[in-house]
């Protein structure tokens, strides 16, 4: 897939101020900090798209990109710590709630995991969540240059055999690093996949 146009066209406060959902929209969610924004310029070409951030918790509503006129790729608040109120992560687990469960253009979720880390709980946690709700996601190692290729062998392995533990297969899963530009044609092509079904 070519990229031709990518435009940032909102950010919204909840599912009923979100644009009419007449495209196919990919969401991409994950622990606070795990690399969400550079994913978006990643797939999209474009370094300045999403507006990365040190700060844990900086992405609050739900933030909507167009992509070729013809579908959107989504970024949702971070689960897990951020540097904020009890209720305002109340609030924004409620928003991506609604979101995920109530969002009909809904084809996938990308679930970013940091792939420097060892399996997390509340990682595993979220990905039985979105099974549960019978949300299709996809699994996405991000940060794969900040980690020597054992160590990233070593961590992908141990999540598997964590992920295992609550389920028959492993999801479909693709290794990325914003910085080398690692992944982007996998994950444009899975995108493509599900368009062309669609269409």
């Amino acid at each position: 897939m070519f990229i031709k146009t990518a435009n940032f066209i909102g950010s919204y406060p909840s599912i009923s101020k979100c644009p009419p959902p007449q495209l196919p929209e990919y969401a991409f969610i994950g622990r606070s900090n795990v690399g969400k924004s550079s994913l978006v310029n990643l797939i999209t070409g474009n370094k300045g798209l999403a507006k990365v951030s040190q700060t844990p918790g900086k992405t609050q509503t739900i933030n909507f990109f167009l992509v070729n006129d013809a579908w959107w790729l989504v970024d949702l608040p971070g689960y897990g710590y951020a540097k904020t109120s009890q209720k305002n992560r109340g609030q924004w687990s409620k928003m991506t709630a609604d979101y995920l469960e109530k969002r009909e253009s809904l084809q996938c979720v990308f679930l970013l995991i940091d792939s420097r880390l060892p399996p997390q709980t509340v990682d595993i946690t979220f990905a039985n969540w979105l099974g549960a709700s019978g949300i299709p996601f996809v699994i996405v190692f991000t940060k794969a240059d900040k980690n020597s290729k054992n160590e990233l062998a070593s961590n992908v392995a141990a999540f598997k055999k964590e992920f295992l533990k609550h389920w028959e297969t492993m999801p479909q899963y693709f290794i990325t690093s914003a910085e080398k530009r690692e992944g982007q044609e996998d994950l444009l092509s899975l995108i493509d996949s599900i368009n062309g079904e669609i269409a």
